[in-house]
């Protein structure tokens, strides 16, 4: 069965909100996704597909993902 952690991971991409300037507006237009704001960082929630595909958009952009 697989961990509650590596469920989570699958699904959200936690990054600095300062990573997220300039392509906020478009990954929510682009992408079926959530973007929360816990303080210093934005938390974006989507599907494990989703996810996925945000993940190389990010990369695409020169975004690093931890």
């Amino acid at each position: 069965m697989a961990s509650p952690s590596s469920l989570r991971d699958s699904t959200q991409i936690v990054l600095p909100w300062a990573s997220l300037d300039g392509v906020q507006a478009d990954l929510e237009a682009q992408f079926t996704v959530t973007v929360y704001d816990e303080g210093n960082a934005a938390r974006i929630i989507g599907s494990p597909v989703v996810i996925k595909e945000v993940s190389e958009y990010l990369v695409r952009q020169g975004i690093s993902l931890p």
